[in-house]
């Protein structure tokens, strides 16, 4: 009989690849804020409903709700929901977990490599660095917390945490936005465009939380971010390079930024290096460590 592992955060990109990428190997349930298949169960994160069906059986819980940290500006009441979106949707698993006596194999959260701070430096952050003081670090802290929680409440065997950096699909996401401005030949990097941006590609971020799932001895937080560091100014250039068209355009001035998207801007024109060793050293070998075939094998029908 094949293991069940319940999704949370069923409409995003990640969701849905990694489900089709599990679905042969395990029974998949999804939890979402309206039910459109069988195997969706509706849960409400502000009212602190959820259908306690959808825990029955269940081995694995893969949890990567939580608002889109890049969609809006972050007034106080953004600022609220990107945190609520995070750690009271686990409070509500958990607390289900519990009410039921369940203990879980394994629950693998989703988290960011925000964690170490939005700053530009030269720095590689390993997993044993400690987090940044801004807002992005705040978001990771609690999110990883109420995560760890997990553990500390017997409710798992094991939690991994998937610090994740900027995927990179055709579908959604930071690439799917660059692309319009680069194929209307328009298209700049952002600031200096010298901040380094942490990248993997969907089809890797889909075979890590495989990774994770699979590997008993797999625990804690793994950076996933794909070996070879680049720039946004890189990237933009290396979009640019596989679509076959020119840059004209100048760099975008950090103040049009900060104008543009307030605090959130430093998201964009700010970042640095992180390593992927700890994954590796763990078994998991990258499809796609190289920037260039990556957006080859994303962007070949679009050429």
């Amino acid at each position: 009989m094949k293991e069940v592992v319940l999704i949370t955060g069923a409409g995003g990109m990640l969701a849905q690849e990694l489900s089709r990428k599990l679905d042969s190997k395990y029974n998949i349930r999804f939890l979402t804020r309206k039910k459109h298949h069988n195997n969706d169960y509706e849960w409400d994160i502000h009212q602190g409903t959820i259908d306690e069906t959808a825990f029955e059986d269940v081995q694995h819980i893969i949890h990567l709700a939580g608002a889109n940290i890049s969609e809006k500006r972050w007034t106080d009441e953004r600022k609220k929901e990107l945190i609520s979106s995070r750690v009271d949707s686990a409070r509500l698993i958990l607390d289900t977990l519990k009410k039921k006596n369940i203990k879980l194999k394994s629950f693998i959260s989703a988290s960011g490599v925000n964690v170490y701070g939005t700053e530009t430096t030269e720095k590689i952050y390993t997993e044993d660095d400690e987090p940044g003081n801004d807002f992005l670090s705040e978001v990771v802290v609690l999110w990883e917390q109420s995560a760890d929680q997990f553990l500390k409440e017997n409710a798992a065997e094991r939690v991994v945490k998937i610090r994740t950096a900027v995927v990179l699909s055709e579908k959604d996401g930071a690439l799917k936005k660059m692309l319009p401005p680069i194929q209307y030949g328009v298209g700049s990097p952002l600031g200096s465009g010298k901040q380094y941006m942490p990248w993997i590609h969907l089809k890797d971020i889909c075979s890590i939380y495989e990774f994770a799932l699979e590997n008993p001895a797999v625990s804690g937080a793994y950076n996933a971010s794909s070996p070879q560091h680049t720039t946004n100014e890189n990237l933009t250039k290396n979009i640019a390079k596989v679509l076959n068209k020119p840059l004209f355009m100048p760099n975008v001035p950090a103040f049009v930024l900060h104008l543009m998207f307030g605090e959130l801007a430093d998201a964009l024109f700010k970042g640095s290096r992180v390593s992927s060793q700890k994954i590796q050293d763990a078994g998991f070998t990258f499809e796609y460590p190289d920037l260039q075939g990556a957006l080859q094998d994303l962007l070949k029908k679009k050429n």
